[in-house]
C-alpha cells in the first residue's frame, strides 16, 4: 500500500471517484511538474450535499457545513490529481489552494470555510501539504454550490 493510501486509511478517508465534468473541460491537467485542477465542487455520489449561499440565518448554508464541503472539494481534487499522475505519493507539494465561497452579502468568514480544505490537506500530506491560499467570496457558483476549490500541486 502506498504511503498516502495508508495515511488516508489511518484518517478514515475514502478517496472518492473523479467527479465527471459538468461542462466542456477536464478535471485536471498536467503541465511540466505541476497539476492544475479545474474547480471542484463538493459532489458526493454525483450530487451536491447542499446548495445556496453561506452565512448566518434562515435559508443560508451554515459556515461549519460549508467548511465540511470545502474538505470534500479537496478530496475530489485529489481524486482528479491521482487520475492524471497515477499516485498521490508522487505529490511533492500542495502549492496553491484557491477557494471560492458563495457568500451572503454580510458573510466575511471565507477563510474559515476554506480551512476545511487546508486542514485535510495538512492531515494527509504533513509538511508537503503547507500551501499558499486564496479564499474568495463570490455571488454565486456553478449549480448553486456553496463552495468551489482549485488546487495546484507539484509532483515528481
Amino acid at each position: 500500500m502506498s504511503q498516502i493510501k495508508a495515511r488516508l486509511a489511518e484518517l478514515g478517508i475514502d478517496l472518492p471517484s473523479v467527479v465527471p465534468p459538468v461542462a466542456t473541460y477536464v478535471p485536471a491537467v498536467v503541465s511540466g511538474s505541476l497539476v492544475f485542477t479545474s474547480g471542484q465542487l463538493p459532489m458526493v455520489s454525483g450530487a451536491l450535499p447542499a446548495t445556496g449561499k453561506v452565512g448566518d440565518g434562515h435559508g443560508l448554508v451554515p459556515a461549519a457545513d460549508a467548511q465540511a464541503y470545502a474538505r470534500q472539494c479537496a478530496l475530489n481534487a485529489l481524486a482528479a490529481i491521482e487520475a492524471v499522475i497515477g499516485s498521490l505519493d508522487r505529490i511533492t507539494q500542495i502549492v496553491k489552494v484557491t477557494g471560492f465561497v458563495a457568500s451572503a452579502p454580510s458573510f466575511t468568514g471565507q477563510p474559515g470555510v476554506i480551512n476545511g480544505a487546508s486542514q485535510v490537506l495538512g492531515e494527509i500530506f504533513g509538511d508537503r501539504g503547507v500551501h499558499a491560499r486564496s479564499a474568495v467570496g463570490v455571488a454565486v457558483l456553478p449549480l448553486d454550490s456553496p463552495v468551489e476549490l482549485e488546487l495546484i500541486v507539484s509532483f515528481a
